[in-house]
């Protein structure tokens, strides 16, 4: 009957559907911020730089609501 229902953004990879969710940050933002993480980090895989996102994430009480994009790029960096 709600066709209107939350939904988790588009990606087909599990790690990724788990890792992006309406509560923490939109996929305009993670695009955003990805991009902005392989431009300052050409040596890391896409892969490493959602696993140090994660743990941005879980050290930040498992959310990244609440931090600015700089801030989770700056903790990300130094876990990269």
């Amino acid at each position: 009957e709600n066709f209107l229902q939350k939904t988790s953004a588009p990606f087909s990879t599990h790690l990724y559907d788990d890792f992006i969710s309406p509560d923490t940050l939109n996929l305009s933002s993670f695009t955003k911020l990805m991009k902005k993480l392989q431009e300052m980090h050409p040596e890391a895989s896409r892969d490493k730089i959602v696993d140090a996102l994660l743990q941005v994430r879980k050290a930040n009480k498992g959310v990244l609501n609440g931090l600015s994009i700089s801030s989770i790029v700056e903790r990300t960096s130094v876990i990269l």
